[in-house]
């Protein structure tokens, strides 16, 4: 054998000495490398090193951020359990660069449930969804068919913690946090799901169309865990119709397809002002 053979003999000893090998078998197999070298090389012997004798057990594997979340969200029976399931989730990495977990807001098992993007800001300072700029101007939207948090609707967002520099979340992260959306939406059963915007309505809705294409439109929100689909609308995010005012034309539109569904499914609705 040869100085460089002896050198790799001697490393791979080492290796397997510190991964319990029995040292003896390993020392056998080096032993034999003279024979095993004048095997063909069409045909080259292996040598599969025995298991330790009284190895420890392994250790079981920490289960992964999305089978975690899907064991924490299905075990939450009631919203105020899901509420702390989704505090004690460490599964997203939003959560580390956070301030607040933001949940929800307004009146829990409402007939109404509203869903959002993610938290801005203002949302992570407070602890609660949509109390920032566009939060205001979603608030008189609503307002203004007759819907609110503090007497008929709940909201809550597709992520519970502010992307930092309020950039959109990664699918991994939506990822992370879909299996509380959607045990958000099987536990209220609501009669009519809003979602706003196109990140809220593809991840809720499994879809790609844009929110051009999905706004206005009766469309439903199948769940496996419910029998029968929920009635769903996607309306345009508040901020984006900040940036493009223009676009609330649409927006009235929207809302107004939304109060003659209200109507139609008997929602109970505060007196407009």
């Amino acid at each position: 054998m040869s100085s460089d053979s002896h050198a790799a003999a001697r490393a791979l000893l080492a290796w397997w000495g510190e991964a319990g090998v029995d040292l003896e078998d390993a020392r056998a197999v080096v032993r034999a490398a003279p024979q095993l070298a004048s095997v063909p090389a069409s045909r080259p012997a292996r040598t599969t090193p025995a298991p330790p004798a009284h190895a420890a057990p392994a250790k079981r594997a920490a289960p992964e951020p999305l089978d975690a979340a899907r064991d924490a969200a299905a075990a939450a029976a009631t919203i105020p359990e899901l509420r702390a399931a989704v505090e004690a989730f460490n599964g997203c990495g939003l959560k580390a660069v956070a301030r607040s977990t933001v949940f929800g807001d307004g009146i829990e098992n409402s007939d109404v449930l509203l869903i959002g993007e993610g938290p801005g800001r203002e949302e992570d300072e407070q602890g609660k969804p949509f109390v920032g700029r566009s939060g205001q101007l979603l608030d008189r939207m609503l307002g203004a068919i007759g819907l609110s948090r503090r007497a008929n609707l709940f909201i809550s967002n597709v992520v519970f913690w502010r992307p930092p520099g309020n950039r959109p979340a990664t699918q991994g992260e939506l990822a992370a946090c879909l299996p509380f959306v959607d045990r958000l939406i099987t536990l209220s059963q609501p009669k009519l799901l809003i979602l706003a915007g196109g990140v809220a309505a593809q991840t809720v809705l499994r879809r790609s169309d844009g929110v051009t294409k999905l706004r206005g439109r009766r469309l439903s929100a199948g769940l496996e865990e419910l029998t029968n689909p929920i009635n769903a609308i996607v309306i345009l995010h508040p901020a984006y119709l900040l940036r493009q005012p223009q676009q609330k034309r649409l927006a009235w539109a929207d809302l107004l397809a939304l109060e003659t569904w209200l109507e139609e499914l008997g929602i109970a609705r505060e007196q407009r002002l």
